[in-house]
């Protein structure tokens, strides 16, 4: 089993700035966005972390994932693969949570799903793949991928419901671990944005 799997959300686009869903639309990083990903970069180029030597390297296809792994200093090492890419939020990509719920009073996508996309089980679907790949071998795996699906990511990791995403809060350009605690799969960091600050 893997050591650690090392999550990295992307930095701040437009439209994570004004909290559109972006799920397919391929945005670039806002130039605050860009330089987070320096930032994070210069933080695991560091003790703990000293870039992860040895560990496997994936990223999201879409450039707002690519561009934060090669500002963070990966970009030679990772592979893209499209099992990171974020969830397909079909006829509610571009739209705010608070437009959809004047349609849908309560909406929740992790439990109401969206119209036209991809379902939660679904996503976890893929978030599962990616769980099998890290505990495959026995090094650190990074990958850098989006909001939603890492939070689904996290769920799986921990053999939980997809819909358990929904508590996990992920800032842009943040740091996360899961690992273990006594040999059950655990979150040994979350959400740390301590390099932004």
């Amino acid at each position: 089993m893997a050591s650690r799997l090392v999550l990295v959300r992307h930095g701040q686009t437009e439209w994570s700035k004004s909290g559109q869903h972006t799920g397919r639309t391929d945005i670039p990083l806002t130039e605050e966005g860009r330089e987070a990903a320096r930032l994070l970069g210069k933080r695991l180029a560091r003790a703990p972390w000293h870039d992860f030597p040895g560990a496997r390297v994936r990223t999201s296809p879409l450039q707002r994932a690519r561009e934060t792994c090669e500002l963070a200093g990966f970009g030679d090492r990772a592979e893209t693969w499209d099992a990171l890419r974020e969830w397909d939020y079909g006829e509610y990509e571009g739209r705010t949570s608070p437009e959809i719920r004047e349609e849908r009073p309560g909406w929740v996508i992790w439990r109401d799903g969206v119209v036209g996309g991809e379902t939660s089980w679904q996503v976890a679907n893929r978030a599962d793949e990616v769980v099998a790949w890290a505990k495959s071998e026995d090094s650190d795996a990074v990958v850098f991928a989006h909001g939603h699906f890492l939070r689904t990511l996290a769920a799986r990791w921990l053999r939980l419901d997809p819909m358990r995403g929904m508590v996990l809060s992920l800032a842009p350009a943040s740091l996360s671990v899961l690992g273990w605690e006594y040999g059950d799969p655990a979150i040994t960091l979350w959400n740390d944005t301590a390099h932004l600050q």
